[in-house]
């Protein structure tokens, strides 16, 4: 698996090497999180369940991808009527070296249990400018974002997020993480910290699925997106979950 760690271990551990964390999409480590078992899945299966059918939770969805020798699902949240923000690295089929066609990826609004509330196709993807360089992945974590553009104006049917103005304090996360793949599940409240700009980490119940999902904040007007999540590693603290500010995306609106 690729090292997914790219700030400087400084930021997040100062032990020896052994305990510190790799940010990875590794089940086993989130699972154990290297010292007690099932511990990270267990704080992972305890989370509040959605209604995925209901406002707002039907804005987020499932990110399917499907070909002969893989299938794979992350998580996205619309922001628009045809936008929707995820991960770069959900895009990007490490086995083969090769970015994802958007004609093979699909997005579930509003995904419950094989059912979904509408599902669209994707005409094409916006990635960082310096992102897919040569046709590779690079792995910097403020370059770890992607635009989705839907074929049909699914918000329009189910609606969409606003993305906060500033501040991720009492803030959670829902998404589709790989142990219950098939639910869209919240976090308790994270408290991410800023590390650099745009990039922020949290202890937080997340895993691989959840890769592209919202880092939510709850404001007077409703629920608005600030982040998206990046990457999880298994440190000694608990899960530890990167974030990208929605000031990173390039929306071309």
């Amino acid at each position: 698996m690729a090292r997914w760690l790219v700030l400087s271990v400084a930021l997040l551990w100062m032990q020896p090497a052994l305990s510190q964390g790799v940010f990875s999409e590794n089940w086993s480590q989130i699972c154990t999180l290297g010292t007690q078992s099932a511990a990270g899945c267990g704080d992972i299966r305890a989370r509040e369940i959605l209604d995925a059918a209901e406002r707002p939770w039907r804005t987020i969805g499932r990110i399917n991808f499907a070909s002969r020798d893989q299938r794979s699902h992350c998580t996205g949240v619309l922001v628009s009527d045809r936008l929707v923000l995820t991960a770069a690295h959900c895009l990007y089929n490490t086995a083969r070296q090769r970015w994802i066609p958007p004609s093979s990826i699909r997005f579930a609004a509003g995904y419950q249990r094989g059912k979904a509330t509408v599902v669209s196709g994707i005409n094409g993807y916006r990635l960082p400018a310096e992102q897919g360089l040569g046709g590779g992945f690079d792995s910097r974590a403020e370059l770890d974002w992607a635009v989705l553009e839907l074929t049909e104006p699914v918000g329009q049917q189910v609606g969409f997020l606003p993305l906060a103005e500033a501040g991720t304090a009492d803030a959670f996360v829902a998404g589709y993480p790989g142990i219950r793949p098939h639910v869209l599940s919240r976090t308790q409240t994270c408290a991410p910290r800023s590390v650099s700009e745009g990039v922020f980490l949290a202890i937080c119940p997340v895993m691989m699925g959840d890769s592209g999902a919202p880092l939510l904040v709850e404001t007077s007007d409703g629920v608005r997106v600030a982040a998206i999540l990046s990457r999880v590693a298994a440190t000694p603290k608990g899960i530890t979950a990167l974030f990208l500010s929605v000031d990173l995306f390039d929306l071309g609106e």
